[in-house]
């Protein structure tokens, strides 16, 4: 079994920074991906950003330029840092491991941007 625990939201005025910490734990030999969803309210979850066993990264559009998402194998953990931030980023951000071809989900760390 694998936990996966969010920290790091908060609240912060639009233009200012904060960074998101995603560590796994529990039966991992190898984590193949690691990414970054965001939902708000009444909308669907969507894909922020991922980065693959190797160090690849992606980004949606939405976030290019602005975001930056990292990763500590040794600690199997996720960073995402979110820099220029705006009311439009307020949403609860999830973070999804990939192990073993299984999908593991923390349970989301709320994030709000004032204007």
């Amino acid at each position: 079994q694998v936990q996966v625990v969010e920290s790091g939201g908060g609240l912060v005025q639009a233009g200012g920074s904060l960074s998101l910490s995603c560590a796994a734990s529990g039966s991992i030999f190898n984590i193949n991906y690691m990414g970054w969803y965001r939902q708000a309210p009444g909308k669907q979850r969507e894909w922020v950003a991922g980065i693959s066993d190797v160090g690849s990264t992606n980004y949606a559009d939405s976030v290019k330029g602005r975001f930056t998402i990292s990763r500590d194998n040794a600690k199997n953990t996720v960073y995402l840092q979110m820099n220029s931030l705006k009311p439009e980023d307020t949403c609860v951000y999830y973070c999804r491991v990939l192990v073993a071809s299984r999908d593991y989900w923390g349970q989301g760390t709320q994030v709000t941007v004032s204007s």
